[in-house]
């Protein structure tokens, strides 16, 4: 006990500590909420990857996954390394960072309503993105806890309460600098706590190959395949696809993530960030759902059945050391923490700077945009505080239901405006907010039936709101098809001025020659 209030009173120590040394950075509205655009590869790449994973993706759906699946969860894993990591930075990152300078757009709200000339679409956008990260948010509270429980005995509601304190106050005091300085320090935590974790668990069976051959023992309860959940696409591949899809390809319209583009300081720093948040989604995505395809080795049926898939990945861990036990709660703490602080930074700036603003008659000063971005961090903070305690106590336990939900009405509203604003001129306003509609309505749907307010029935319906995963795929998948269709026949909504905008990409730059060969003698 005395080396996990150690460890943890350390971590509290250092958080509070980086937030008040990134206070002179934090003093006007670029530097709280950009970092004054000028943070490198190495702080933004570690802030990709820890606001993409959390105690959401370790806890919740490496435990519901890797039951699914099997060892073929790993895939999902790779997936958010390569189609959620790798590509979003090569696809999205040079143009979102050379677009949204232009633009001097400081949110992916703020970029909606001057890309698309549209302060409705910038209101609007910033009520989705403040309305659908507050379950987000709070599924992280649900996640966190149940290891602070296992390790500490300790009531819920506590641990909901410190965590929120203690990130009301370094995201309050040090902006965005503050998140992406502790997000590189979490981000070394998660490396080196997830390869010993790894190894400590497996060992519990007799190493690696023992594991696997305990789990090729193991019958499916969906299929007659003898080995179902050691196969290369386990049990059930569609469902798999389903699963990666939403997993990796919604980061590209996630407000939180997209965000950290805009931060990034050069060519060069894309260039290594790239490389280095791949490298990091492989070991900390690939580990934890490689991970959690062991649970069916550590927790029986009945005892998920009744606790949920939560349960899987502390029942896991529950027989480990004292000393990794500690590793794990920092691990976890750290990948939770980056993510909320993530979060609400996001949902604060685009709160005051998209929405309120928009209401205002005349400008509001620097101080008070400041002002009011601190305050709503701590409501947004204290909001999903309270609702994840409330959460707690209702039906609905799982954590990959919220964040299904969230996922989905984000990435669906979001992604597909966001992408076609970067590549193409010809992108309409209405596209835009048919697509914004479209998702939003959908994911309602799925939360009433979720809810089991009413049934989708079968047939196609049926299909797509079988949970919350697919209809969140089917919104994205959707928006990538809404937005092009709708712009043919909306073409007097394109607005005025693209041909301006995206000259920001034919500027001519001096590039050294150590960098480009010429075909100059001289």
């Amino acid at each position: 006990m005395f080396i996990k209030i150690a460890l943890l009173l350390v971590f509290f120590a250092v958080f509070i500590f980086v937030g008040i040394k990134c206070r002179s950075v934090s003093r006007n509205v670029s530097g709280y909420v950009l970092g004054g655009r000028t943070v490198g590869p190495w702080l933004t790449a570690f802030a990709y990857g820890t606001s993409y994973f959390s105690a959401v993706i370790f806890v919740g759906y490496a435990g519901q996954f890797g039951w699914t699946f099997g060892i073929a969860s790993t895939w999902i894993g790779l997936g958010n390394a390569f189609i959620g990591s790798f590509m979003a930075w090569a696809v999205l990152g040079r143009r979102t960072r050379i677009m949204t300078q232009h633009l001097n757009s400081r949110t992916m709200s703020d970029f909606f309503g001057k890309r698309y000339g549209s302060s409705a679409l910038k209101t609007a956008s910033s009520a989705i993105t403040f309305l659908f990260l507050i379950p987000y948010t709070a599924s992280l509270f649900n996640g966190l806890s149940r290891l602070f429980r296992m390790a500490f005995s300790v009531d819920y509601a506590v641990c909901v309460i410190v965590m929120a304190l203690l990130t009301a106050v370094y995201v309050i005091v040090g902006g965005y600098m503050a998140t992406a300085v502790n997000d590189f320090i979490q981000g070394i935590v998660m490396l080196a706590g997830i390869v010993a974790v790894i190894l400590a668990v497996l060992s519990r069976n007799g190493g690696f190959m023992a594991s696997l051959t305990a789990m090729s023992e193991i019958q499916s309860e969906t299929v007659s395949m003898k080995g179902a959940f050691v196969s290369f696409f386990g049990p059930d591949p569609l469902y798999l696809l389903v699963v990666v899809l939403l997993t990796s390809l919604g980061t590209w319209g996630l407000p939180q993530m997209v965000g950290k583009f805009y931060a990034i300081k050069n060519e060069e720093s894309i260039k290594i960030g790239t490389v280095i948040s791949t490298f990091f989604a492989v070991v900390v995505a690939g580990g934890c759902y490689f991970l959690g395809g062991f649970g069916r080795l550590f927790a029986e049926p009945a005892s998920v059945l009744s606790q949920g898939y939560d349960s899987i990945v502390p029942s896991m861990l529950s027989g480990l050391g004292d000393v990794l036990i500690a590793v794990v709660l920092i691990l976890v703490l750290s990948a939770s923490m980056s993510t909320l602080s993530s979060l609400v930074l996001t949902s604060s700036s685009t709160l005051t700077l998209d929405f309120i603003n928009s209401f205002r008659k005349k400008p509001s000063s620097e101080k008070k945009d400041m002002l009011t971005m601190r305050f709503f961090v701590a409501v947004f903070i204290a909001v999903s505080a309270i609702i994840a305690i409330v959460q707690a106590k209702s039906s609905v336990t799982f954590i990959a239901q919220l964040m299904g939900i969230s996922w989905g009405a984000l990435s669906g509203a979001f992604l597909a405006p966001f992408m076609y604003g970067l590549y193409w001129k010809k992108a309409s306003k209405a596209s835009v907010a048919v697509s914004f509609s479209f998702s939003v309505v959908v994911m309602l749907c799925q939360l009433c039936i979720s809810l089991k307010l009413f049934s989708a029935g079968n047939g196609i319906a049926g299909f797509i709101f079988k949970n919350s995963l697919y209809s969140g795929v089917f919104c994205m998948l959707s928006g990538l098809v809404i937005v092009p269709f709708v712009s043919l026949f909306t073409r007097k909504t394109v607005p005025e001025g693209t041909d301006e905008m995206f000259s920001c990409y034919d500027a001519k730059v001096l590039v050294p020659v150590k960098d480009v060969l010429t075909d100059s003698a001289e």
